[in-house]
């Protein structure tokens, strides 16, 4: 499965047959007996450089020496130009072997293909290895799975606002960075040593029961690593911190990261609420190690208005880049309920074929080489992903609401294949959330 989704399978016409093949909905069909040996064991279907070399060895008698030249010429830059100049020898070698015509056309055709990336079977095999070793660890360790994921950030496809929503939706509990129990990155609070349930367990308590992540202080706006580094240091040497302007005092941060930290609550150790540590901040930046301690005014709050969950979302995303216990459209639900919109979680109970409107926040817009001019853009809402897809008039017809909006309402027929959801958009509206979250586009 590695090896398939790449463009030489892919414009090989390799993918579709394969699966329906695996899935039993399709006989195996190998045309002619001399391609059994190299395309057998894939039901028919070539899926890797090794098979291709070995298929010009049997349909055309090419020598090691000629099939390395195949390989070579499937690797290089100008792999098109030279697969040409091997097109005479194929084809001579394929007709000497009683191959001709529409047969031997698709051979070259397939070959041509892979001249266009395919995989060599040695790396699939480890991209699979990764695959399979990551999928057990999210399924059996998923709050240890998250944790590692974020604190190896930034990489990969997916934001980490993406990645604590999906770690939420399977149980796990996700804590805002707290700090006097925080590390430098994302760890575990908890009995760390919790599997989670074994076959049959629902996919939505597999964190049930195990530890939860913390956050990071390097996750909080301004701080970074180096500074998040230096303030558990002086938490380990002197003990955990008492207040604000002990912080200040020991540390010497100054009133902007202060701020940042109210802001993403790593203060309510000490009692306080986010507004009543703004109001402190500023006032406790003046603490220093030089000066009397315990003489600045300003750092008790009077009582003030607390902040309703919109405040606490937009707070949230600003100072650590997300919310670990909400999400933007979960707000707006109601509102999209009033249209008709249908959740994530609900379209796997619709009909192939029907007519839908979905809301959710744009993660990813993608537009392969090989798709022929369609764009897929990923929905996420509260309970999952979507996959969008936008054909070429579509995306002209939408261009400027399909690539400036944080957040769509999207119209269109649902595929709905072998437990696989695409939603075939024909109208993208703009929807209007609390937050503007950057999306991952054209990677």
């Amino acid at each position: 499965e590695v090896a398939l989704i790449r463009p030489g399978p892919i414009q090989g016409g390799s993918v579709h047959p394969f699966i329906r093949r695996k899935n039993k909905l399709e006989e195996v069909n190998i045309p002619h007996p001399l391609m059994h040996n190299s395309l057998g064991r894939t039901l028919g279907v070539p899926l890797f450089q090794e098979q291709m070399m070995q298929l010009a060895i049997d349909v055309a008698d090419f020598t090691a020496v000629e099939a390395d030249q195949l390989r070579r010429a499937m690797g290089s830059k100008r792999s098109a130009e030279r697969m040409e100049k091997l097109k005479g020898r194929l084809y001579d070698g394929m007709q000497r072997n009683g191959i001709e015509g529409e047969l031997a056309d698709d051979i070259y055709g397939k070959l041509a293909a892979f001249a266009n990336y395919g995989f060599p079977e040695s790396h699939a095999i480890s991209f699979a290895y990764l695959v399979y070793a990551s999928a057990w660890l999210k399924r059996y360790y998923p709050a240890a799975f998250c944790a590692a994921l974020l604190g190896a950030q930034p990489m990969g496809f997916y934001s980490p606002q993406s990645l604590v929503d999906d770690a939420r939706r399977h149980g796990v509990l996700v804590d805002r960075p707290d700090l006097n129990l925080s590390a430098v990155k994302a760890t575990l609070e908890g009995d760390r040593g919790v599997q989670a349930g074994g076959p049959g367990t629902p996919p939505s308590h597999w964190g049930a029961g195990g530890p939860s992540v913390r956050l990071g202080l390097d996750s909080i706006r301004t701080l970074g690593e180096e500074r998040a580094e230096a303030i558990v240091a002086e938490r380990e040497r002197g003990g955990p911190y008492l207040d604000l302007p002990d912080l200040a005092r020991r540390t010497g941060l100054p009133a902007t990261q202060l701020e940042a930290m109210a802001t993403a609550d790593a203060f309510a150790c000490f009692g306080l609420d986010r507004r009543a540590a703004l109001w402190a901040a500023g006032a406790a930046a003046q603490e220093r190690s030089d000066r009397l301690p315990h003489t600045i005014s300003g750092v008790l709050a009077p009582k003030l208005p607390e902040m309703d969950e919109v405040d606490q979302l937009v707070a949230d995303v600003w100072a650590t880049g997300l919310s670990p216990d909400n999400h933007p459209i979960r707000i707006v639900r109601t509102q999209l309920d009033e249209q008709g919109a249908l959740s994530v979680a609900r379209l796997g109970g619709v009909e192939h074929g029907s007519r839908v409107l979905v809301g959710g926040l744009v993660t990813h817009r993608q537009r392969p080489a090989t798709a022929g001019g369609i764009t897929f853009v990923n929905l996420e809402d509260e309970t999952g992903m979507l996959n969008v897809v936008c054909s070429p008039g579509l995306w002209q017809r939408y261009r400027k609401v399909a690539l400036m909006s944080a957040a769509l309402l999207v119209r269109g027929r649902l595929e709905s294949v072998s437990g696989v959801l695409n939603l075939v958009a024909d109208r993208l509206t703009p929807l209007k959330i609390a937050t503007k979250p950057t999306s991952r586009d054209f990677r």
